[in-house]
């Protein structure tokens, strides 16, 4: 698959969540990135922003099986990767599949599970497969989740550990939508759903031959230097109790070639850097404090850093044939 294909193949995937979702561009951005770099994404925010909306546009638009989990302090991980029930009939065991097999999974409140299912759902998440009574058995492709968490309502909720944040490629936040924004929501969804005129524009091969491919973005090693002091800056801040690991590193890399892609280029730039950096490694450090700040204060960290290094001079970032 060509670069300028993947190009036209993300466009045409936010014209076509652009219409039922509005004014969130960004977002909708660092869901197609998230998903062309093989990542996953962490929506922070209040309920009734749009988040399963959003989930549904996508896998609507790519033709992609999508399930939705309510999370619980009940759920198990069997709820999720499903059980191996006797059929009386058959007299056999038959395996039933949970919800992970699914090629868009939206985890809807994650931080209401106990740790152990929520340990079971990441670890799906890293290895894109599961083990059950000694079986294996890989999930769909391509398999995106879209996790949320209400960042208001804390009680009786199990905050995820900065180590299991980290299998997340972004943490990003929907916000409420501008005054012109609502009123143009409100317009939509008048009369109809816009939700069912959408129409598919892609299908599941597309994506996985983009996922191959997205690599060929051109990178420099000056640019490489760059990320790479932005995140050693991380390790050694004063308000940083441990900074960004390797795998961060990575990520940030994937994102950086992705979003050189969705504005058009086939080679990264110092831009694409700062605006990957507060989504991708901001909820990977994790800051002395009170638990409550910690992100924003992430994010200022990141924000300090990135007015730091020195950025690359242009002369240097010579594109590699």
């Amino acid at each position: 698959m060509q670069l300028s294909e993947i190009q036209s193949l993300a466009q045409t995937i936010r014209a076509n969540v652009s219409k039922v979702i509005v004014g969130k561009e960004d977002v909708i951005d660092k869901l197609l990135i998230a998903l062309i770099a093989s990542g996953h994404i962490l929506l922070e925010d209040v309920p009734g922003t749009g988040k399963t909306l959003l989930a549904k546009a996508v896998a609507k638009s790519l033709n992609c099986s999508f399930k939705r989990i309510q999370f619980t302090p009940d759920l198990l991980p069997s709820d999720l990767s499903g059980i191996n029930y006797f059929n009386q009939k058959l007299s056999e065991f038959e395996f039933r599949p949970g919800p992970l097999f699914t090629n868009i999974l939206l985890a809807d409140e994650i931080n209401r599970a106990t740790p152990r299912t929520q340990s079971s759902l990441l670890e799906c998440m890293e290895e894109r497969q599961i083990s059950i009574d000694g079986e294996t058995r890989g999930l769909e492709q391509p398999f995106l989740v879209i996790a949320t968490q209400n960042p208001v309502e804390n009680q009786g909720t199990f905050p995820l550990p900065e180590a299991q944040l980290d299998r997340f490629l972004f943490k990003v936040r929907m916000g409420y939508p501008t005054t012109e924004e609502g009123l143009d929501i409100m317009k939509r969804f008048k009369d109809a759903n816009p939700l069912e005129a959408i129409v598919i524009v892609a299908g599941t091969d597309e994506i996985i031959a983009a996922q191959r491919h997205y690599s060929q973005v051109t990178v420099s090693d000056e640019l490489l230097r760059y990320m790479l002091q932005i995140v050693e800056k991380t390790r050694y801040h004063s308000e940083v109790a441990t900074g960004v690991s390797p795998r961060g590193s990575q990520a940030l890399l994937k994102a950086v070639q992705v979003q050189a892609l969705l504005q058009g280029r086939d080679f990264a730039t110092p831009d694409d850097v700062k605006a990957m950096a507060g989504p991708v490694l901001a909820h990977r450090i994790m800051v002395k404090g009170s638990f409550r700040s910690r992100h924003l204060a992430a994010e200022s960290i990141v924000d300090s850093i990135l007015q730091e290094v020195t950025v690359p001079a242009e002369s240097e970032l010579v594109k590699q044939e």
